[in-house]
């Protein structure tokens, strides 16, 4: 057995007649990461959608994020750039028009409150 194992490793790797082929991957390491504020977009259309904008700026987060799939770094730069400033609209409009509706709704409660105890006050009760 012994003679066997030293007669293998006396021949050595079996002989392939097809060269040898190597496969490269390049990976490129960028230094600027483009962000794609896929998950702002998401909080907006989510929750401060009133005009839209929210579901426009994720519209435009999803081509930033498939321009840096394939590679394409300007185009990934540009919508994610539309995105941000959609962001930016959206949530200043959204909380804008928030502060507005709830300050609508305490002031019109405020009012209807004092008027009915008015109301109450000139029927006697």
């Amino acid at each position: 057995m012994v003679k066997e194992e030293h007669e293998v490793a006396v021949l050595g790797p079996p002989y392939n007649a097809a060269p040898m082929q190597s496969t490269v991957i390049n990976i490129r390491s960028s230094d600027t990461s483009v962000p794609d504020h896929v998950v702002w977009s998401l909080f907006n259309t989510l929750f401060l959608n009133w005009c839209c904008l929210g579901f426009v700026a994720y519209a435009y987060s999803v081509k930033s994020r498939d321009r840096k799939m394939v590679g394409d770094m300007i185009g990934a730069q540009s919508y994610a750039s539309t995105a941000k400033c959609l962001n930016i609209c959206a949530l200043v409009i959204g909380l804008l028009l928030t502060i507005g509706l709830i300050v609508l709704l305490a002031t019109g409660t405020v009012i209807s409150i004092h008027a009915l105890s008015q109301m109450m006050r000139r029927n006697g009760y």
